[in-house]
């Protein structure tokens, strides 16, 4: 088991490097930088040109991305091209992002798992109906347009809800009004991701409840419940694992939207600001947050495999009962 923890672990590592690399490579070579896009006096270059001497932003960008990466591994992410350490600002929008994603995918979870494995034993009934309808919903309509609509709904006409930000002005702190701003965007990310983990519970445990050995398990008189929770749930776990750890990338890239939609203070406004001013080291930094929690949150996937099936311990792979 330690020996393939290790081995994930350092397959972890090699993929954060080739990830840094590029994104380093690429957002160098973009054409333009914020200096070029606004007019200055010969004093304030001079002064632009000081300060990326001071940061080395002047070397060649081999030299750039070693004394990046040095800092990289220290925890530090650099500074950004008004020459502001960007962690003094990355972890607070990472923090808003993981608190509205966190929550949405919590929520999803505690519906999604009960809600499909119900339906897998009663399929095409009432309940089962509901759910489809609900992911043709959550497949067919985009994020944005949800969103637009909850506010239009919610905010504008019924003045339910508050319509976007994080909290009402003067009242920063206060965890209900943080409640209140969060209904909204997490109900829209909770609407997308309801659908398809519906589905592949419900599916996942209808295709192992159909195996031969739960078909024994019954014969012997065991209880359906206790087919279902602790004989079939198991077997099914993988793939829903899998899912929850592949889905993360398609996850964060709708939560960049809502947030931009909602006016969250995370990283999808940070990301939007940054790109539009061509801050391309702030681009480096959340490309890295990012790709670190994904790599981290695989990671962490591949450590459950390990739990609920043992074989994965010594072959390495995910596998599946049959």
């Amino acid at each position: 088991m330690w020996k393939y923890i290790l081995y994930r672990t350092v397959q972890s590592v090699v993929v954060l490097f080739v990830v840094s690399s590029v994104a380093f490579v690429l957002m160098h070579l973009m054409p333009g930088n914020p200096w070029a896009s606004i007019g200055m006096t010969e004093e304030q270059y001079k002064w632009v040109d000081e300060q990326k001497h001071l940061h080395g932003l002047d070397l060649p960008i081999y030299e750039q991305y070693f004394r990046w990466l040095k800092g990289l591994a220290k925890g530090y992410l650099g500074v950004d091209y008004n020459f502001v350490p960007i962690d003094s600002y990355i972890w607070w929008h990472a923090k808003n992002s993981f608190i509205l994603l966190g929550t949405a995918w919590l929520i999803t979870l505690m519906v999604a798992i009960p809600w499909g494995i119900h339906n897998s034993t009663k399929p095409y009934g009432i309940s089962d109906r509901t759910a489809l309808f609900l992911g043709a919903i959550g497949f067919s309509v985009p994020g944005f347009v949800l969103g637009y609509w909850l506010q239009q709904i919610f905010s504008m006409q019924l003045l339910w809800l508050p319509p976007s930000s994080m909290h009402t002005p003067s009242m920063e702190g206060d965890l209900w009004d943080l409640v209140q701003h969060m209904i909204l965007p997490v109900a829209t990310l909770v609407m997308g991701m309801l659908a398809y983990y519906l589905k592949f519970v419900r599916d996942g445990m209808m295709e192992v409840l159909e195996s031969p050995f739960l078909m024994t398990a019954r014969a012997k008189g065991a209880s359906d419940r206790r087919v279902v929770y602790r004989h079939a749930l198991k077997n099914a776990l993988i793939p829903i694992i899998t899912l929850i750890a592949l889905d993360l990338p398609v996850l964060i890239s709708g939560s960049a939207i809502v947030e931009n939609v909602f006016n969250w203070y995370g990283l999808g406004p940070l990301m939007v600001t940054s790109a539009l001013k061509r801050n391309f080291p702030v681009l480096i930094a959340i490309i890295m947050v990012v790709s670190g929690f994904i790599v981290l949150a695989n990671w962490a996937a591949d450590l459950l495999y390990t739990l609920v099936d043992p074989r994965v311990r010594l072959t390495g792979k995910k596998s599946v009962a049959k």
